[in-house]
């Protein structure tokens, strides 16, 4: 059994992947670039690390993070939204991609998006080309490439759809908003606990050297599904007033066959 798993980035999933690997007998490093969150992931059995990357250097010492790491997750999700300062995203992967090759570290992790499939019309599957069109999703692609090219290293691509879970739901965002397009296309999402779940199952297995679309099987349109989820949760529903191009619909992966997964958690 592989005894020690890293995880880069222990935050809304990343911690609760590192407990529930805890759970089942491994051995886990963690990061954070918070001092108060380091204390939060010792006492959850998480051997911390404060460790934070940046364009230009990584701060914290990342050699002994990956000391005897069977399996690196990465789980640092790009921040190029919002009205804040952009990054390089794909600077800060190649400064982790070269500490990874001074390591001992030979299989990887890492959580991608299915945003890097743009606005691809009809079902989307591992073996569609990706062609994103946001900064995020050509980043992803570009970091990647980096890591599955790279023969010396066993890399595995986890392609999620919008993550859903505890205090995180897309309809909280939309509640209240008119006008959408898009109401008849359908909804590519995930729960947190099958985003933990897909993983540990390629760590159990040794499912490396793959791409993983990572998506609920269900897909009712966007209009059905967030008028559905506003009256459970006894807010206003967003409105849509029209059909919209994207009709993409993201196949879930491979896996989910070849290795008999079965999910946990309903979208609903």
């Amino acid at each position: 059994m592989i005894k020690k798993i890293g995880v880069i980035g222990c935050g809304w999933l990343g911690l609760p992947l590192a407990e529930s690997l805890i759970s089942s007998g491994y051995t886990v490093n963690g990061t954070s670039t918070s001092e108060e969150k380091i204390s939060v992931l010792k006492k959850k059995g998480i051997t911390p690390f404060k460790i934070a990357l940046s364009e230009n250097k990584i701060n914290g010492d990342i050699d002994a993070f990956l000391d005897s790491v069977s399996v690196l997750v990465i789980n640092i999700p790009p921040k190029l939204r919002g009205k804040g300062p952009k990054e390089s995203y794909i600077a800060k992967i190649t400064l982790l991609h070269e500490a990874i090759k001074k390591s001992a570290v030979k299989n990887i992790i890492f959580t991608s998006s299915t945003a890097v499939y743009g606005d691809t019309e009809g079902t989307v599957t591992e073996k569609t080309t990706p062609e994103p069109t946001t900064e995020s999703g050509i980043q992803l692609v570009q970091c990647e490439d980096l890591l599955k090219n790279d023969e010396e290293l066993n890399t595995t691509i986890i392609r999620f759809g919008g993550l859903i879970g505890p205090n995180r739901h897309p309809v909280t965002m939309l509640s209240g908003r008119e006008n959408l397009s898009g109401g008849d296309a359908p909804v590519n999402l995930i729960h947190l606990d099958d985003c933990i779940g897909i993983i540990k199952r390629v760590i159990e297995c040794d499912h490396y050297n793959d791409v993983l679309n990572a998506v609920y099987p269900e897909h009712p349109t966007k209009k059905e599904y967030y008028t559905l989820q506003a009256a459970k949760r006894g807010i206003t529903a967003p409105k849509y007033s029209a059909t919209g191009k994207n009709q993409k619909l993201v196949s879930f992966c491979s896996i989910f066959l070849i290795n008999n997964y079965n999910f946990l958690t309903s979208i609903n």
